[in-house]
């Protein structure tokens, strides 16, 4: 499975659209992680599972998406309701409770994945508004359920980082 992440765009429109059709043709699945400041029906939220964010004010978005195919079920929220900028532990929880091997989330604005007792924790930036580094970022996640690989790529579809992971640790 391949997914297309991404998260805090607060209200770019153009933008969102130039980056689903990048890649819309080359995953299985899209998801926005929150603050898009859209309304629910937005043509450039077309094709996207999107969550609400706690800026999300103009429509009734689900708290959160889960998404399972084979071995992996993804949960993707915002973060804001399990204190993220604080603590993965509320996350880690919720996804322990669900039995997600890979979590979505934004809120921090800060680039991230890293592998906690099973679970792949992803946040991929902000399409608009990073913080503790200058490029705007979204991600790309390849993953067997075995193992994934994580891919982080600037607004203008150049590669910036990529990690692979071992979902069995």
């Amino acid at each position: 499975m391949k997914a297309l992440i991404l998260s805090d765009s607060h209200g770019l429109t153009e933008l969102l659209e130039v980056i689903s059709k990048r890649h819309r043709e080359d995953v299985d699945l899209m998801i926005h992680c929150g603050d898009s400041e859209l309304e629910l029906d937005a043509k450039e939220l077309q094709g996207f599972h999107v969550v609400r964010g706690n800026c999300d004010f103009r429509g009734e978005f689900p708290e959160e998406f889960i998404h399972q195919e084979n071995d992996v079920k993804i949960y993707a929220t915002h973060g804001h309701l399990y204190g993220i900028k604080q603590t993965l532990q509320k996350l880690h929880y919720r996804c322990r409770e669900l039995g997600a091997t890979i979590a979505c989330f934004g809120h921090s604005h800060m680039l991230g994945a890293e592998v906690i007792d099973g679970i792949l924790f992803i946040n991929p930036g902000s399409i608009l508004l990073p913080r503790m580094r200058k490029e705007k970022t979204y991600a790309i996640i390849d993953t067997d359920g075995k193992s994934a690989k994580v891919i982080f790529y600037t607004i203008d579809g150049n590669e910036l980082l990529s990690a692979s992971f071992d979902l069995n640790q």
